[in-house]
């Protein structure tokens, strides 16, 4: 009877299943001046604190930072890829950039589910991206949904 239910879960047509609360990944990456550069090729964003780094080293941060999508991107990677996993986007993000990250520092994203709906491919998510340091740079939740993708599946 039990593989009955997990047939009908609306979690069995998703690639990595149903993950469980305290579930956890993590993604780190260098930040780099390409990544700068390909964010404004997107969005047009030419703030002078990504390109001027003279202007950039009179303000608070002392250097040329990333724009917030770049930090902020490294969690659509892990939640698209690693947990919750393909076929999922955000259906709502509450984000606060605490530091800001500078052009050519590593961080690391950390997506941990805090609860997974039983009747919906629907989970709440603890996000986080953190500095070399351990500070943190970014804190927030969000809340996505996962397609079903593997065949047969009804989407």
């Amino acid at each position: 009877m039990s593989d009955v239910i997990e047939t009908l879960s609306p979690w069995s047509g998703t690639i990595k299943g149903r993950p469980g609360a305290g579930t956890f990944a993590e993604r780190a990456r260098r930040t780099s001046m390409r990544d700068v550069e390909m964010f404004t090729l997107m969005t047009g964003d030419r703030n002078p604190l990504h390109y001027d780094a003279e202007l950039a080293a009179r303000t608070p941060f002392k250097r040329l930072i990333v724009q917030g999508g770049v930090t902020s991107g490294l969690l659509n990677a892990i939640v698209a890829e690693d947990l919750p996993g393909p076929g999922s986007v955000f259906l709502e993000i509450q984000w606060r950039f605490v530091k800001a990250v500078g052009v050519g520092e590593e961080i690391v994203g950390r997506v941990e589910v805090t609860s997974a709906r039983e009747d919906k491919p629907i989970c709440t998510l603890k996000t986080t991206v953190r500095n070399a340091e351990g500070e943190l740079c970014l804190t927030g939740t969000a809340v996505t949904y996962t397609m079903p993708l593997r065949d047969g599946a009804p989407c």
